[in-house]
């Protein structure tokens, strides 16, 4: 009894010896088959599609990154030359403004007070001016001493610089010197736009106290939007002016939007190594927002080669291979795989270096995944 268990044990042994041996040899057999055959009903079943190869371009490209930005007069900070506190806010973020158009309205005693020392000067300013005419004249004549035409030439200039000097002022701040000689006084100022454009930041609200420091609202005119974008001190004697840009806002579209580039900077940062470049855009009426972040690339080369679609060539294992059809026997396919040699790539196509081997035959460009498993994909013969 003893040696017939000894001998059914080495019996089973021998049995899985050989079952492990047979699985080795059908996978390296189907891993290494450069033969693979579908159905009709696969290939639709997948989508899959026939397709042939294609001349492109391929291109060197300076990968770098930026954002959409205007330049510095499209942009206006609404600030007041002498503070106080707001009483109207007309405006919200996106509002559209025109160039002169009332922004905010400020009350403050301080806008009197200037008011009334314009007034108290112009008002002094007609006498010291003929009291200096008066005493010129006698002067001239030898009535009077130096002293005295002197002492009101002094007090009438001093006087009209401080006139001249508080008019400006009121200017400054929207205030009508001639109503206020007048003797309209106000107690309130309005702001009004300097350029025309869209309302981007408003920092403030009815009641809030503002001083010359603070920005009360900020407005973009967005008519002239370009890329700011930075590129590594490495890169920068690639990038020449005229050449063109392909970028995308990866927050917002996948589309390719193109631009080209206008200036180039001429210093470094010193801390990130970067240099400004200024780009222009070919199509300004896209609804692009000033700050976006946008991934660009700068091409500073293109040659022409023969390329199949990214869907098209499967990559195992470091290696890409395409499908081609061999042969069509009723509702069979008969794919043979090629191994490829693969150059540049761009967002949807990929170049192909033994291109011969490819000529003139049917490729499958669509549906290759479920062709990486043996299994799904048929048999192979």
């Amino acid at each position: 009894m003893k040696h017939t268990y000894i001998l059914l044990f080495t019996m089973v042994l021998f049995a899985c010896g050989n079952l492990e041996n047979k699985e080795e040899v059908s996978l390296e057999t189907e891993e290494h088959s450069d033969k693979i055959t579908i159905t009709k009903a696969q290939f639709e079943g997948e989508k899959m599609a026939f397709g042939s190869l294609e001349e492109v371009d391929f291109y060197d490209t300076v990968k770098v990154n930026g954002v959409i930005d205007v330049p510095p007069h499209n942009k206006s900070s609404v600030t007041t030359f002498v503070g106080g506190y707001i009483t109207k806010t007309p405006l919200l973020i996106g509002d559209k403004v025109k160039k002169g158009q009332l922004l905010v309205t400020l009350e403050s005693t301080e806008f009197v007070e200037l008011q009334q020392q314009y007034l108290e000067v112009a008002e002094q300013i007609n006498y010291l001016k003929s009291e200096f005419n008066r005493q010129k004249t006698l002067f001239d004549e030898q009535i009077t001493s130096e002293k005295n035409y002197l002492k009101a030439e002094s007090a009438y200039k001093s006087n009209l610089a401080h006139y001249n000097g508080l008019r400006r002022k009121l200017q400054m701040i929207n205030i009508d010197p001639k109503r206020v000689e007048q003797g309209q006084i106000s107690s309130t100022i309005n702001l009004y736009a300097s350029i025309d454009g869209y309302v981007t930041k408003v920092n403030v609200s009815n009641g809030t106290f503002v001083s010359s420091s603070d920005v009360i609202l900020e407005i973009v005119d967005t008519d002239h939007i370009h890329l700011e974008l930075s590129v590594f001190e490495k890169d920068i004697m690639k990038i020449k002016k005229d050449q063109e840009i392909l970028f995308k806002i990866p927050e917002a579209s996948e589309s390719i939007y193109e631009a080209e580039v206008h200036l180039v900077g001429t210093t470094i940062d010193e801390q990130t190594r970067r240099v400004k470049v200024h780009g222009h855009l070919d199509n300004d009426e896209e609804n692009f927002i000033v700050g976006m972040f946008v991934e660009a690339d700068i091409i500073i080369a293109n040659t022409k080669g023969m390329s199949l679609p990214i869907d098209a060539v499967i990559e195992v294992e470091g290696k890409a291979y395409a499908l081609v059809m061999e042969e069509k026997q009723g509702d069979e396919f008969y794919l043979e795989k090629i191994k490829l040699d693969v150059g540049k790539r761009t967002e949807t196509t990929i170049e192909i270096l033994n291109y011969d081997l490819l000529k003139g035959k049917q490729i499958i460009i669509k549906g290759t995944g479920m062709l990486l498993n043996g299994a799904e994909a048929g048999h192979s013969h």
